[in-house]
């Protein structure tokens, strides 16, 4: 019995532990924001939609981390790499769910030229938000100064199969399309 409640004790206080829990990635209004992305012909209709979808990306209910994250974006904003890190940093410890945290710590990573950081914080960010087209588009960008075209064209489509309207993707896939797949007869 006694080993009974130290377990329950144990599950109770690692469910604590584990931080504020940030479901941004799983809101119930992302589904129809991201259907009405994908169906509309308006670019006006795609870019409220898209930035509805950033906006929720970024909310945290945890206060400190939401802190952190807009503190990270100013600097990021001033140029100041070192303090975004930080602050990326402390968010992504104090909220290990936050798909937003590790994707905002892969683009300063990217800024500063970690490329491998922030391929694994862009996996990462992947991993809990499939539908990043953001991280995807960096992805491919990360892939792109890498010389690897391949890889480059496959993030980017993806990019564009969850997001068809961003148009500075859709035309590095036409140029990635003519250097891997040649140019058709």
């Amino acid at each position: 019995m006694r080993t009974l409640v130290s377990a329950l004790l144990l599950a109770v206080a690692l469910a604590f532990a584990a931080g504020p829990a940030s479901a941004a990635q799983d809101d119930p209004r992302l589904g129809a924001l991201f259907a009405k992305l994908k169906s509309t012909q308006s670019a006006e209709d795609a870019k409220v939609a898209e930035l509805q979808i950033w906006e929720i990306w970024g909310e945290n209910k945890d206060a400190e981390t939401a802190r952190l994250m807009q503190h990270g974006i100013e600097a990021m904003a001033g140029d100041d790499e070192d303090e975004a890190l930080e602050a990326f940093n402390e968010a992504v410890k104090r909220d290990a769910h936050f798909a937003e945290a590790w994707n905002k710590r892969a683009t300063i990573e990217f800024a500063m030229g970690d490329f491998e950081a922030s391929v694994g914080d862009i996996e990462h960010t992947l991993a809990l938000e499939p539908r990043h087209f953001g991280a995807l588009a960096g992805l491919g960008q990360i892939y792109v100064i890498l010389h690897r075209k391949k890889a480059a064209l496959k993030a980017f489509r993806a990019a564009l199969d969850i997001n068809p309207h961003l148009d500075s993707v859709r035309a590095k896939v036409e140029e990635l399309e003519k250097d891997v797949e040649g140019d058709p007869i």
